[in-house]
């Protein structure tokens, strides 16, 4: 069962570029909380607050409790705006969930047992993670905060592809509802082959002689 992330924010009633600059010099993040046919809310939230959850990965894959005023309401992060160059979160959108109704997130992927696979212990492989992240459809309550896909067999040549991933009851992948087409490689081990050096071109030959000096 997936952990349960409580974020908690403010109802705000000043709107507007102004109000938004002075919340972001207060310390504040200005956040709308829209969808589930219902009005949009605007919101705020301690800047520290996103600034520490936005670097973990569910803070951007999982549903989220946010917790406005003592009131909590089930949410995803849609959107979000940083700053150029500082570590500063300018701005948040975050979707209401209707626990009754399949969502589509990108959930990562997380790899396992890669070092451990016959492809990983032969010299010469290159396991490249063609996908980090997969987009899953499924109910709010069987989100998974990632999906793990174990590379033990893996073996030099093999490719994984996103039908073989095994995914958690109740969550599908709706790219593979498009056609073999779609069915990507997630994974390949690939023999690298080193590239050997052409040979130098043969040394230039040795300067004509100069003509003899006229006596």
């Amino acid at each position: 069962m997936a952990q349960i992330h409580e974020i908690k924010a403010q109802n705000r009633a000043d709107e507007g570029k102004g109000a938004s600059r002075r919340l972001r010099h207060a310390a504040m993040v200005p956040a709308v909380v829209y969808g589930a046919n219902q009005p949009p809310q605007s919101i705020q939230i301690e800047h520290n607050t996103i600034l520490l959850a936005a670097k973990n990965e569910w803070f951007f894959s999982s549903i989220l409790d946010l917790n406005v005023d003592g009131k909590v309401q089930k949410v995803l992060v849609r959107d979000w705006q940083k700053h150029p160059f500082k570590q500063q979160m300018l701005h948040m959108d975050f979707l209401r969930v209707n626990e009754n109704e399949a969502i589509r997130v990108n959930v990562p992927l997380h790899f396992l047992n890669q070092e451990k696979s016959p492809a990983g212990k032969t010299s010469g492989v290159v396991i490249s993670h063609n996908l980090t992240e997969v987009e899953v459809s499924c109910l709010p309550g069987n989100l998974p905060e990632f999906i793990e896909l174990d590379l033990a067999d893996l073996k030099p040549g093999d490719i994984v592809h996103l039908s073989q991933v095994k995914l958690p009851k109740g969550v599908s992948l709706p790219a593979l509802n498009l056609g073999a087409d779609h069915d990507i490689a997630v994974v390949t081990a690939n023999t690298v082959k080193e590239e050997v050096e052409p040979a130098a071109e043969a040394a230039a030959p040795e300067a004509e002689a100069k003509p003899a000096e006229k006596k």
